[in-house]
């Protein structure tokens, strides 16, 4: 065995920080630009609808679940800086391609759809920075770490919109360099900025970051990706089969926790709307404060799930978060007998009033965008009359959505920070990669499919069935969770080399 030096084990951990930035700079490039989309796009080309934007919203967890793997496999066989390097160089292209989309003269929606496809294509690198945390952790050090890599990635999602507010100071017109015909304004400067931290990141790559493994008891070892810079010996510990049903049904978890999620935060506004008579504007200002106190309050369970999990074990540990979720969505079942508020299409100056759109394709912020006709002074409120559940559907008091914001906020970051901990401890010693590429893939696809879902079973049969299907797919995770529950072990406990 090599016993780690401290020169080593310094530089192990200044590696893994570059890792812990790499993931905030990943979900700041998803969240910096997600409230100004709409405008701009709208701003480029007139022609583009709310469909479409929903589709430019989609493209990122697009470009990611596809790039995942590759990068994955690509951090398999090579020294992980080239597809750090590469993917993070891709997502800078991305953002410089985004702050010049209103330069040619047509199809400029494409173009900023494919903006969108790039960074979510560069935010592939999630995949290795996962799987290089992975595999230069110890199993004592796992949960920790991947608890700190959530934590910098929902910090992330937070700051991206707060950035986005200081940039719209800047204006919309701003300022223009026309030499090279870049305009500075508050839709572009926040993704130039992106880009900046992007140039920031290669060079402390380059500069900082050293391949490094250590095996699950924390004994140095050689990388099948070894740059020949590190000492260490070959891991004998890595011999084994990897059980692929605990890898199917963690991956099958995941999907179920950001997929519960994802319909959670897009619902949001609709919900909000329908039931308590919001208008767009204070529908998106109530829940972007109550989803950045949702934040903020998983930002606090990553760091107290950390201490936690030593005494119980993640296992029980992501059982208890999906009952949590559970409870929170069955607590948005609507049981009362009040109704919602009714709106009626009023004729007016000889018009009809637009009934607020319910096509929920893309996240709740998007909606904030859209505008009534100019001749309408009165913004209709309240559940729109072309939902027909909206008549006989009970209304869900506020008092139920604030308990289930609470709760989801609590149970959705203990169930991904310990689904990725168990995996990786599963996956043991050998390469991880690809397999971290699969389970971000996986989270991708949820993403996508969770406002499909919201758009089509929300809109069309209510909440009462959107919520009892959820709570439905939870109860099947958590039978899941029980029947594989005893092979959810770290690869060197299934093969005796450590004691659990």
């Amino acid at each position: 065995d090599v016993v780690e030096t401290q020169e080593h084990y310094k530089s192990r951990w200044r590696s893994i920080w570059i890792m812990y930035l790499t993931m905030f700079l990943s979900s700041v490039g998803f969240s910096i630009v997600i409230m100004s989309v709409w405008p701009y796009l709208q701003k480029i080309d007139p022609t583009a609808d709310a469909s479409f934007l929903g589709w430019i919203i989609a493209s990122y967890s697009i470009g990611q679940m596809v790039a995942s793997p590759l990068f994955g496999f690509w951090s398999n066989y090579r020294p992980r800086r080239e597809p750090l390097v590469v993917s993070t160089a891709i997502s800078v292209a991305a953002n410089c391609l985004y702050a010049y989309v209103h330069v040619p003269h047509s199809h400029n929606k494409y173009y900023m759809l494919t903006a969108r496809a790039l960074v979510g294509f560069g935010a592939g690198n999630v995949a290795v920075v996962r799987s290089y945390i992975a595999g230069a952790t110890s199993l004592t050090e796992r949960t920790s770490a991947m608890a700190n890599t959530s934590a910098c990635q929902a910090v992330g999602f937070i700051l991206g919109p707060v950035f986005q507010t200081c940039f719209t100071l800047i204006g919309e017109e701003g300022i223009t360099w026309k030499l090279v015909h870049l305009q500075l304004n508050m839709y572009t400067a926040p993704v130039l900025f992106g880009a900046l931290l992007g140039v920031t990141n290669i060079i402390l790559i380059f500069a900082i970051f050293r391949d490094h493994r250590v095996d699950d008891m924390g004994r140095q070892c050689k990388s099948i990706n070894f740059e020949g810079e590190e000492s260490g010996v070959l891991d004998q510990d890595a011999e084994g089969n990897v059980d692929h049903v605990a890898v199917v049904a963690i991956n099958f978890l995941f999907f179920v926790i950001l997929f519960v999620f994802a319909v959670f935060e897009t619902i949001a506004t609709p919900l909000t709307m329908d039931m308590y008579s919001w208008t767009r504007k204070e529908a998106v200002f109530y829940n972007g404060i109550i989803l950045s106190v949702v934040g903020i309050e998983s930002v606090i369970v990553f760091l107290v799930v950390k201490t936690l999990s030593k005494k119980t074990g993640e296992r029980a540990i992501l059982h208890g978060g999906l009952l949590i979720v559970l409870v929170g969505f069955f607590i948005l079942l609507p049981w009362g007998k009040k109704l919602p508020n009714i709106q009626w299409q009023e004729i007016k100056n000889n018009s009809i009033p637009r009934t607020i759109s319910t096509e929920m394709l893309m996240p709740f912020w998007s909606l904030q965008a859209m505008q009534l006709p100019s001749n309408h002074t009165v913004e209709p409120v309240g559940c729109p009359v072309t939902q027909s559940w909206c008549l006989n559907t009970p209304m869900i008091y506020l008092a139920q959505y604030i308990s289930s914001d609470i709760l989801i906020g609590l149970g959705y970051p203990v169930c991904n920070v310990m689904s990725y901990t168990l995996y990786s401890k599963i996956l043991g010693p050998k390469p991880q990669g690809v397999y971290m590429g699969w389970l971000t893939a996986s989270g991708s696809g949820a993403r996508i499919l969770g406002p499909v879902f919201v758009s089509q079973i929300y809109t069309h049969l209510g909440p009462r069935w959107a919520f009892s299907l959820i709570c439905g797919v939870v109860v099947v995770s958590l039978l899941l969770l029980e029947i594989v529950y005893k092979r959810l072990i770290a690869f060197s406990v299934r093969y005796g080399r450590m004691q659990e």
